[in-house]
């Protein structure tokens, strides 16, 4: 099952998928509206990625 950890400007959201994708994580983005993206990562590892999102931002 896929969790939402962050919601962004689609090209914030594509910038944090490029970034989780290079360290191995898997990655969807749905579209919420024209300008607004939920991220969304398997539910086994979406703590550790909401984490992760938190240190960068």
């Amino acid at each position: 099952m896929w969790q939402v950890v962050f919601i962004a400007s689609k090209e914030e959201a594509l910038a944090i998928q490029d970034r989780l994708l290079k360290e191995g994580f898997l990655v969807k983005l749905e579209p919420m509206d024209e300008n607004s993206y939920q991220i969304k990562v398997p539910e086994s590892e979406a703590e550790e990625v909401y984490d992760l999102i938190h240190e960068w931002l």
